[in-house]
């Protein structure tokens, strides 16, 4: 195990984010808080202690071929969107952690996240089912160069995800008008706001926000206005280096994975969604926003649905193309359990260190 422990791990963690950014102290209280309340919720928000046990628990996955992953993956990843064209597309809406990782990474962090909420009732899925089911549609979306979730056109419906339902949030912007008020913004955040803008706006507001769990303490703005005779909103996110960085000792902003990640994902993209200056910048709207997996219907194939986030996860690993055929070649010499086993070591690990980190509170 690393040599330091779970709270220490998280002060260094912490005071690294502190040189990278402003981080606001409010929201990272939040953060701790709702990291000691259950173990899905510490999964969500202690990418940067993942890191660190990842190369120790499996110790021989850490040597497998390496893409740009995600990273800090897990069943909650994953949202829809708009593309160019207006279609509703489904996948990964989370590039923070993008990194070059061993590809294995991502399948057992997701593994071990479809395990985890099960234990926390989220999902009823079988760990060694959800395994199989992830796996069998990551090989299948390599060998064939991609997949993409098109929601209108090669995947009719939602049922093709096991979903019956997405249902946009309710209240939208009554809710995003609710968060405090910013009357002094960083000039960078309004700048990266504004090249997202589509034409003439009236009646702005900024508003400060908190979303996700991994990202809280990062600072975060959103701005509400009226464009061609209804609301839009944009939303800034400061851009940090991944948590592996830390994790590894490096320093350095100069990391641009967030946006080749995307770009270089086999996906239709969101073309509101990008990097400017030291801010991801994206559109808000009811129709663009992660799913997560506890908002679900209750009528729904879990087993197509973790399929469906194999098939997405191999999506991202297809940009790394040029290391396709040596991954393909590392899971054919591996045991049809490699993944189970590796995500059960996984959960398991982080279990340990979540009771360490409450009983440490």
């Amino acid at each position: 195990m690393p040599s330091v422990n779970i709270r220490q791990a998280t002060a260094e963690y912490e005071r690294w984010l502190r040189r990278e950014i402003p981080v606001v102290a409010s929201a990272l209280r939040d953060k701790h808080a709702r990291m000691q309340s259950d173990l899905f919720a510490f999964l969500r928000g202690t990418y940067y202690r993942w890191a660190q046990l990842f190369p120790v628990v499996t110790t021989d996955a850490r040597d497998a071929p390496r893409v740009l992953a995600v990273g800090d993956l897990h069943v909650d990843s994953f949202g829809t969107w708009r593309d160019a064209e207006g279609r509703l597309v489904w996948g990964v809406d989370d590039f923070d952690n993008a990194y070059p990782l061993p590809y294995t990474n991502d399948l057992i962090r997701l593994a071990a996240s479809a395990a985890i909420a099960r234990d926390a009732g989220l999902v009823d899925i079988k760990p060694r089912d959800a395994c199989d089911a992830i796996i069998d549609g990551y090989i299948s979306t390599l060998r064939q160069g991609g997949s993409p979730f098109i929601l209108a056109e090669s995947h009719e419906h939602l049922e093709k995800l096991g979903i019956e339902d997405i249902k946009p949030p309710r209240r939208f912007w009554d809710r995003l008008r609710e968060w405090p008020t910013v009357r002094h913004p960083p000039p960078s955040a309004i700048r990266a706001l504004n090249a997202l803008v589509p034409g003439p706006i009236t009646h702005r507001t900024i508003v400060r926000r908190e979303a996700g769990l991994g990202s809280l303490g990062q600072p975060r703005f959103a701005m509400i206005a009226e464009c061609d005779g209804g609301a839009i909103a944009r939303e800034a996110k400061a851009l940090v280096p991944s948590d592996c960085a830390w994790a590894l000792g490096r320093r350095g902003r100069a990391q641009p994975y967030y946006e080749r990640a995307m770009s270089q994902a086999v996906r239709s993209p969101d073309p509101f969604q990008r990097v400017v200056g030291r801010w991801i910048v994206r559109r808000l709207s009811p129709d663009s926003n992660p799913i997560e997996i506890a908002a679900l219907g209750a009528k729904r194939d879990e087993m197509r649905l973790l399929r469906a986030m194999g098939v997405e996860t191999a999506n991202v690993h297809l940009g790394s193309r040029t290391r396709v055929r040596d991954v393909l070649s590392d899971l054919r010499r591996r045991r049809s359990s490699w993944l189970h086993r590796a995500a059960k070591a996984m959960a398991g690990a982080l279990e340990h260190e979540w009771k360490e980190y409450r009983e440490r509170a």
